[in-house]
């Protein structure tokens, strides 16, 4: 199995089949993949104006990777192994973003150290624990470009603090080779991202690209220690989080030998629905079912 490099130079704005690909690997190749923070390195001061911004620079995503052997149908099966951040970040907030955008007076630009050997953030003299993770990550959607900012069944800007080091990603692919990019990496971020920004850092992800062979999944799914996400986005969150439920259901409950009723009772005592983000164009939920339940019923995925 191959070893291969990507640089941040290789950008794209849109996940699309449009898109040429930048790097060609093999089923079981490990790629190291530089990103840009989600800006472009366009902010580098708190005192900059941040309405200079050119606004079509935000959220690159590296690649696009084309992996040979996954075709159109297949489920893309992605291996985080590692993410070294950069030792700062930027975030940002103000009138009209996220959540509390209603409520702020002023644009606010902040960049805050990080300590990556004790994995910190100093946030105005309060250390906060550092939970690397990557906001979008990606295949070509299924017909229209869709921006890095908006997520959907091809994955995007799920802003999932899921996605983290050692976890597996699976993915729907729509077109031949995936055409896989990701990008916009935080150092910390909090379920919801209410403020419309993590702590927005450079980095370089180690990943390892299979087939998954008995994960079907029409939406992004992780596996990890704690045990199986399904993540849905959709412009209302109340629907992101009904389909969430019903597509684990879907998912799980056929391996098991439990009736519908009986796994619903299951998840009501045992799963977890949880948000992503909720601050952009479609709103994103996942839910959760913990490892013991897949052990139980002999679950096992690859």
């Amino acid at each position: 199995m191959a070893h291969h490099k990507i640089s941040k130079d290789n950008l794209f704005y849109a996940m699309s089949k449009e898109n040429e690909a930048k790097l060609t690997v093999k089923l079981g190749d490990t790629v190291d993949i530089e990103t840009h923070d989600c800006f472009t390195g366009q902010i580098t001061s708190e005192e900059g104006s941040f309405g200079g911004l050119d606004w079509e620079r935000i959220n690159p995503a590296t690649g696009p990777v084309y992996v040979d052997g996954v075709k159109s149908g297949d489920v893309l099966k992605v291996t985080i192994n590692s993410i070294d951040i950069s030792d700062t970040g930027v975030m940002v907030t103000g009138p009209g973003m996220g959540v509390m955008g209603d409520a702020l007076k002023e644009t606010l630009v902040r960049i805050y150290d990080v300590d990556t050997e004790n994995n910190t953030a100093d946030f105005n003299g309060l250390p906060l624990p550092v939970n690397k993770m990557i906001g979008v990550i990606g295949v070509a959607p299924p017909d229209e470009a869709v921006n890095n900012g908006t997520p959907d069944t091809h994955g995007g800007n799920m802003d999932c603090l899921k996605i983290a080091e050692g976890i597996t990603l699976y993915l729907p692919v729509y077109h031949d080779g995936a055409l896989f990019g990701l990008g916009d990496v935080h150092a910390a971020m909090a379920d919801g991202e209410v403020s419309v920004s993590g702590l927005e850092v450079s980095a370089n992800v180690n990943v390892t690209f299979e087939k998954a062979e008995n994960l079907p999944t029409e939406h992004p799914v992780i596996i990890n220690d704690e045990g199986i996400y399904l993540n849905v986005s959709d412009e209302s969150l109340d629907t992101a989080v009904d389909t969430s439920v019903h597509k684990m259901a879907e998912l799980l409950q056929p391996k098991t030998d439990l009736n519908m009723e009986e796994f619903t009772m299951l998840m009501s005592l045992a799963g977890h629905a949880q948000i992503n983000q909720v601050v952009d164009p479609k709103k994103t939920a996942r839910y959760f079912m913990p490892q013991y339940i897949l052990d139980h019923y002999g679950i096992e995925f690859n």
